[in-house]
């Protein structure tokens, strides 16, 4: 079996963490191995102390891409649920896994501030942080996906069947 990369990208609040877990059960269901790369996991496992400047962000995305790389080479299907919000950091992802799914995990502003599961909305509303990727922050729309879900108008079972025809049509599921 051939691993590959689904990089989940968007926001805070788009609905990345949820689609990750539903597509790892459902590939899970098709008998894939599969692990899911959860960027604020592994930020708090390795290297809670690492900040949110470009840079920082930079090197945790190269961790994550080292991984998902290692994982894809292996035979695994790497769920990458990370907002990796420069699209040259991704550009970036892609050379380096090869076998790699773009998918752009979308929601309108006025939904995620609704969501707000990590109460980030709530206080960049309030100005007690700046620099909120995707609300007063750099966010760079991914400009050639191989899939966009729209969260706020589609259920997580269609999200997940998108991307899985997706793959099989990219020759990375049979």
């Amino acid at each position: 079996m051939t691993g590959f990369t689904i990089w989940l990208t968007g926001p805070s609040g788009a609905g990345k963490t949820t689609l990750a877990k539903a597509l790892k059960n459902r590939l899970n269901e098709m008998g894939y191995n599969v692990e899911i790369l959860d960027g604020d996991e592994i930020r708090k496992t390795l290297y809670p102390n690492l900040g949110f400047s470009r840079e920082a962000r930079e090197l945790h995305n190269r961790v994550v891409i080292y991984i998902a790389k290692l994982l894809s080479k292996n035979g695994t299907i790497a769920i990458v649920s990370l907002i990796s919000p420069y699209r040259s950091v991704r550009e970036y992802a892609r050379k380096e896994i090869g076998k790699f799914m773009e998918v752009y995990v979308y929601a309108p502003l006025e939904e995620r501030i609704k969501r707000d599961p990590k109460g980030l909305y709530a206080k960049a509303l309030k100005g007690e942080i700046k620099g909120l990727t995707g609300y007063d922050g750099v966010y760079e729309e991914p400009e050639n996906p191989e899939v966009i879900v729209d969260t706020s108008k589609m259920s997580v079972n269609e999200e997940v069947e998108l991307i899985i025809k997706k793959a099989r049509e990219l020759g990375y599921l049979g």
